[in-house]
């Protein structure tokens, strides 16, 4: 496991490179081993099936949807579950907003769009063959792909350009994985014969790398996770908890509770006693923790009383990025496409990461980029809620435009303080109609991809005419913000922030719209109440010291 992560951790950095840009790869002739198996995190013989022993699995599989057609000869009813799951149709339909929400429809501030660039995209999709985000995703019942999610073998991947079909032997030489290791020829009977349930690699492989490499998008799910220290993380940590994503993330007939589009941001049923059976569409520290999680001490009481202002994330999650690997904080699509003298596309190193690699700051192919390591969060009033600005939306391009908004309000007694990563961006909008736009950045064999051809004009055509809509002809590049919430790299109790951090002028709190907060400043009404109050106290003490020593002199005299 140490091996596996060692090398996505190496060939993340190259991947944040993208298309073209990507580093040397081992040549043809150098043969690419696959990662061990990684450790296992369920307890030997909990499983009641050997998949060694089943003869359906023995056979060399030329494809993935032929193991998958084996895997649903028993569990019947899996493919269609799936089928229905977020994982796999990419969309969601909101029930509060109305938006129609998902990978296939929203822009985002990383690399843009799913809709134009499918075969890159979709080779993170928990199935086979999606190439027309305007279509929906395969619907034959083994376009689902059982491995992503259930390979315990170790060595089970998808390439990075082949819409979630597998490497296999021979490979194409420069072909990647959806990590950006270069890819080797995955044995997939040996992969169905190990199958159980996910582990953290299994999850991660796909949502570490999220905006085109590790750490970029979330900032709090990068490969430390594999394997994270407990100072990382005290829930995932081999010595913590040593959960996986799905400890949490409990699925039911594989559905998973915990979407960033609908986040529960207080558990309401937070009192209600957990035994088995007991609910599974929440993935929330409460449910576990309770709403009182602290003990019943002086300052545990105090802490308690917080639970109803403050989500238990902005209080244990201190910062995010830690670890050792960076986040992205900063993408400005706008000064993509410079090229040296002799037309060839640019690369910088700026900015080294704190286990030593250096990352790119410009490429031509994606623009400029700042990162953050030990990012303290950014603090927001949450109710769960996220709406998003849709390409049918006219948007204000004189100001800085929220890609997705988060909504709260301190009265309404349903939101609480949550810490959220503030993605900045510049990205490009239809400048007549007011509307962000789809982009065509990835297409090698196209004459209108924008990370080969260098032309905005041409792949915003093309992006918006993948996803079928309008465009004026007409682009322009506009200030972005994008919140992520901030719900992974628990830290332990004792790193937790602390009263003074927030409870101080220039606190993490400092300018929150409705809280008030004790000693954040001095000059307040209250600051000031509280000054007379000592200096009353002191002039006091003062006084009585005064009239012991004079009482005391006008004795002797006597």
């Amino acid at each position: 496991m140490k091996l596996l992560a060692k090398s996505i951790a190496l060939w993340g950095v190259v991947a944040i490179l993208g298309g073209a840009a990507w580093a040397e790869t081992p040549g043809a002739s150098e043969a690419i081993l696959p990662p061990d198996a990684p450790k296992s995190t369920t307890p030997k013989g909990a499983s009641t099936a050997d998949h060694t022993k089943f003869e359906t699995l023995k056979k060399q599989f030329a494809s993935g949807p032929e193991v998958t057609e084996a895997c649903i000869s028993c569990h019947t009813e899996a493919s269609d579950q799936m089928m229905h799951s977020i994982h796999f149709k990419w969309e969601f339909d909101h029930p509060r907003t109305g938006q129609k929400l998902g990978k296939s429809h929203v822009i985002n501030s990383f690399c843009g769009s799913v809709a134009g660039n499918e075969a890159r995209c979709t080779s993170c999709h928990t199935g086979y063959g999606w190439e027309d985000m305007s279509q929906p995703a395969p619907q034959k019942t083994n376009a689902v792909d059982c491995l992503v999610c259930h390979d315990r073998s170790g060595q089970y991947t998808k390439s990075a350009t082949g819409a979630g079909h597998p490497p296999l032997d021979p490979v194409k030489p420069g072909t990647q994985t959806i990590t950006g290791a270069p890819a080797w020829p995955v044995d997939l009977s040996k992969a169905a014969q190990s199958v159980g349930l996910p582990g953290r690699d299994n999850c991660g492989n796909c949502h570490f790398y999220g905006g085109g490499g590790d750490n970029v998008k979330h900032g709090d799910l990068s490969s430390v996770l594999y394997q994270p220290e407990k100072s990382v993380d005290v829930h995932m940590s081999p010595e913590g908890e040593n959960m996986t994503c799905s400890t949490c993330h409990v699925s039911d007939q594989h559905q998973w509770p915990g979407s960033r589009y609908d986040v529960k941001a207080v558990d309401p049923h937070v009192n209600d006693p957990l035994k088995p059976g007991a609910r599974r569409d929440v993935a929330t520290c409460e449910s576990c923790h309770s709403a009182t999680p602290h003990p019943a001490t002086l300052i545990g009481m105090k802490l308690n009383a917080h639970t109803d202002t403050l989500a238990c994330q902005t209080c244990h999650i201190p910062e995010f990025a830690r670890g050792g690997v960076a986040t992205k904080t900063f993408w400005d699509w706008s000064t993509a496409g410079r090229l040296d003298a002799d037309g060839k596309p640019i690369s910088e190193n700026n900015f080294t990461q704190s286990d030593g690699k250096e990352l790119h700051t410009y490429l031509s192919t994606k623009g400029d980029f700042e990162y953050g390591e030990d990012v303290v969060p950014y603090y927001a009033w949450f109710d769960g809620q996220v709406s998003y600005s849709l390409p049918d939306q006219e948007i204000d391009p004189t100001q800085v435009v929220d890609v997705n908004s988060i909504k709260g309000d301190p009265e309404d007694g349903a939101s609480r303080i949550w810490p959220f990563k503030q993605m900045i961006g510049r990205q490009a909008y239809d400048s007549k109609l007011n509307r962000l736009v789809y982009t065509h950045v990835w297409g090698p064999s196209t004459d209108t991809a924008f990370w080969t051809n260098f032309d905005w004009g041409r792949a915003i055509e093309a992006g918006m005419k993948a996803a079928g809509a309008e465009y004026s002809g007409e682009f322009g590049f506009v200030d972005t913000h994008m919140y992520w919430p901030i719900t992974h790299m628990v830290a332990p109790a004792d790193k937790a922030v602390k009263c003074g951090q927030c409870h101080a002028e220039d606190g993490r709190m400092q300018g929150l719209a409705g809280v008030f907060l004790p000693g954040t400043n001095s000059m307040s009404w209250v600051g000031l109440l509280g000054r007379l109050m000592v200096l009353a106290t002191m002039a006091g003490v003062l006084l009585h010291i005064f009239l012991r020593l004079f009482s005391k002199k006008e004795t002797r005299h006597d």
